[in-house]
């Protein structure tokens, strides 16, 4: 941006709405892969039940828990920081 003045050109507007839109198809595919990878972990493939049970519903917390302290720490490793010990 130009040092005196606070409206962004058209360069930085594009690019600005460039780096969302990679962020937005960053996070739906990071979603994506945590519903594919939990699912396929904790629910059966023989539907018994038109909801989830117990079992599954714990697996799944513990698997979505565990998926983003790992993209967490690997996010702090790209970024040069020093993982929380």
């Amino acid at each position: 941006m130009a040092a005196n003045n606070a409206v962004p050109s058209a360069f930085e507007r594009e690019q600005i709405i460039g780096m969302m839109e990679k962020e937005m198809e960053y996070r739906v595919d990071m979603f994506n892969k945590l519903t594919h990878t939990c699912f396929s972990k904790c629910v059966e493939h023989k539907y018994k039940e038109s909801e989830l049970n117990m079992g599954e519903n714990s697996c799944i917390d513990r698997c979505v828990s565990k998926y983003w302290q790992v993209t967490n720490l690997v996010g702090q490793l790209l970024g040069n920081n020093r993982p929380p010990m």
